[in-house]
């Protein structure tokens, strides 16, 4: 299991990552620029590069998975797992919501999670039988009585293919619709463990842009899962639900349509 070293050094990757990613948010986009990513891609390697020295040299038994450099000593049992700037969108707009990702997985389970948006300097840690911190203070999810009530999130509609979209609608329908907030990637998840969002949505999520959301939403005392109500580890097939309230799981799950395949599972 992680411990409070594990947490500290979370922590320091953040750190490097916002100092890398900082002094390019807002570029300007020059006229050589306008037709690539380039800020962006800056952004990303520099982050994760400046990342994976500091595991390098602290952790040089553990594996790396990034989504800029990829991996290396797969077959670790301890995985960290970087996503420099997820909500890539975002930043090249402009908005200060998206977010450096950092996991560490022991034998395929999101054990420390931290999201960090490192221009407003908000950042959510969450460690497995620990709870949740958001600046250093306690976060906690909120109840909620009735799917009626919920503030729903998801990053865009047009990350769901097929019927995907369909059973999206089917729970964006038992939602009030002035409580749909659109974009915001990790972000999200953040507002949700902090008692601000009740239910985030997403398909086609890679393990670099779940696994850090897990700890930090579950030490919340929300709850992750899959579409048929089952924890997420790395076999997940990125199709995920977070909750504040994991009371209302069976009535999201019967929202989208999947309640037949719902079972529970301890782990």
């Amino acid at each position: 299991m992680p411990d409070s070293s594990d947490v500290t050094l979370a922590n320091r990757l953040a750190d490097a990552a916002g100092e890398a990613i900082r002094p390019l948010f807002r570029g300007q986009w020059s006229e050589e620029r306008k037709a690539d990513r380039s800020f962006v891609t800056e952004a990303d390697r520099a982050a994760e590069a400046a990342m994976r020295a500091i595991l390098d040299a602290e952790r040089p038994g553990d594996g790396i998975v990034g989504e800029e450099y990829g991996a290396v000593r797969e077959g670790s049992e301890r995985q960290w797992i970087l996503d420099p700037i997820d909500g890539t969108t975002s930043f090249i707009a402009g908005r200060p919501i998206f977010g450096t990702l950092i996991a560490l997985v022991e034998s395929g389970w999101p054990v420390v999670g931290v999201i960090d948006q490192p221009i407003l300097k908000e950042r959510w840690v969450g460690r497995i039988g620990a709870g949740t911190t958001f600046n250093g203070k306690a976060a906690r999810v909120r109840t909620c009585n009735a799917l009626g009530d919920a503030v729903l999130g998801t990053t865009s509609p047009n990350l769901f293919t097929g019927d995907e979209i369909d059973a999206f609608m089917g729970l964006a329908g038992s939602v009030a619709e002035k409580k749909i907030i659109w974009g915001g990637d990790c972000y999200n998840y953040g507002l949700l463990s902090g008692g601000h969002v009740d239910i985030v949505c997403e398909a086609g999520l890679k393990l670099y842009d779940f696994a850090a959301l897990v700890p930090v939403v579950e030490g919340a005392g929300g709850t992750m899962s899959d579409w048929q109500g089952h924890p997420l580890d790395a076999e997940s097939d990125g199709r995920v639900i977070a909750l504040g309230d994991p009371a209302r799981l069976d009535d999201v799950l019967e929202a989208m349509g999947a309640t037949s395949a719902h079972h529970h599972h301890d782990h």
